[in-house]
């Protein structure tokens, strides 16, 4: 896989012959996956050898070596596997949705657009002080689904509150409540 220019400083400087060495002598240019990528094409070691057709698709095979942690400082050969470019992206599929959610979002900051907080940095508001009339149509009985003044709405005989707690026959009766009958 190409290493990405803000990473490069993070490989050691022999990293090519690291990466030659374990592609070439110990894996013999044949991919090492045994299964770990989770792709579940292939029973025990990937046939897939360097420069050649990859099964299933039909492309050219290229051999990469990935760092099992998913750290490039950690080049012990036990942390490394020579591994199809198919084997590797899957491998790393779940590490690379979440730099590539990290990267969209320092891009979006960056662009001078706020950060979100994180779902429980949010304050949760305070409802239980909120008297119905300060949510109109609660003000009223529901003459849909029966419920009480000041009651949520309820769905399914009462055992679920809706996900609104406002629907349109609750406020057709609350706006009728305050239209003045001349």
């Amino acid at each position: 896989m190409p290493i990405r220019p803000e990473n490069r400083n993070r490989y050691p400087a022999d990293w090519p012959v690291i990466s030659l060495s374990i592609r070439t002598d110990r894996a013999a240019g044949r991919c090492e996956c045994l299964g770990e990528c989770g792709r579940g094409t292939h029973t025990g070691r990937c046939p897939n050898h360097n420069g050649g057709t990859a099964y299933g698709t039909g492309s050219r095979v290229v051999l990469t070596v990935a760092h099992l942690d998913h750290t490039p400082e950690n080049c012990d050969p036990g942390n490394l596997r020579a591994m199809c470019q198919g084997c590797h992206l899957h491998y790393d599929r779940d590490h690379h949705r979440q730099t590539a959610a990290a990267t969209r979002r320092a891009a979006v900051e960056a662009g001078g657009q706020l950060a979100l907080a994180e779902p429980q940095e949010l304050p949760m508001p305070d409802r239980a002080d909120t008297p119905p009339t300060s949510l109109p149509a609660l003000a009223v009985a529901c003459p849909a689904c029966g419920s009480a003044p000041a009651a949520l709405c309820t769905s399914h005989g009462g055992t679920r509150p809706r996900r609104s707690d406002v629907h349109q026959a609750r406020t057709k009766a609350f706006k009728a409540q305050q239209t003045p009958t001349t």
